[in-house]
């Protein structure tokens, strides 16, 4: 998901891109996984999106668990992060979104704010205490192909809002949903199938 616009795509502006907002499932998603789904969008150009589910944890996955199968000996003060469930993609790939206070290779600069690294390397760091100071842990992720995300869109299954760091990095997932809604000023209640409709 190349970032940079081929130039035979004169129909594409970097306006259009959602890389750094957050998508909001409309009541009406038709798709279970997403129901009420948060999503932090990692990635989207001409080629198609990539995201991060944000409220949803992966059922009886730990911190401590995933560092045990890695073989990573945590020290006393390693956090006792949540597993977020990220995605259906390759739900046994771990991905780390965190503030650009750590910035390695294999990590990648979402905005002046938010990084992305999917390497052993940070999950180490973090496992001694060090790493990030903002961390969301998620195993899986979200993907769409090119054109896949705006059809969904404009077929109002989706909301866009700008990310904040509470709605990024906190594990009280219950509210997630709301407090993005709230961001763009739309209470649920205003909500219906058919927004966007006449």
């Amino acid at each position: 998901m190349d970032p940079e616009k081929p130039a035979q795509d004169a129909s594409y502006t970097q306006s259009d891109w959602l890389t750094g907002q957050l998508l909001i499932a409309m009541p009406s998603m038709p798709d279970p996984r997403f129901a009420r789904a948060v999503i932090y969008i990692c990635s989207h150009g001409p080629n198609g999106a990539m995201g991060l589910v944000l409220n949803r944890f992966f059922g009886e996955a730990t911190f401590p668990l995933l560092l045990q199968q890695l073989n990573i000996s945590p020290s006393p003060e390693a956090p006792d992060l949540a597993v977020h469930f990220g995605g259906p993609v390759e739900t046994g790939r771990g991905f780390v979104l965190h503030s650009t206070d750590y910035l390695r290779e294999g990590t990648t600069r979402i905005d002046d704010n938010v990084s992305l690294s999917a390497t052993v390397d940070i999950l180490q760091a973090i496992a001694q205490g060090g790493g990030p100071e903002r961390v969301m842990m998620a195993l899986g992720y979200t993907g769409w192909g090119a054109g896949q995300l705006d059809a969904e869109i404009k077929a109002n299954g989706w909301l866009t809002s700008p990310a904040d760091d509470g709605i990024l990095f906190d594990d009280d997932v219950e509210t997630k949903w709301e407090r993005a809604l709230a961001k763009i000023g739309i209470s649920p209640l205003m909500l219906s199938g058919d927004a966007g409709h006449a």
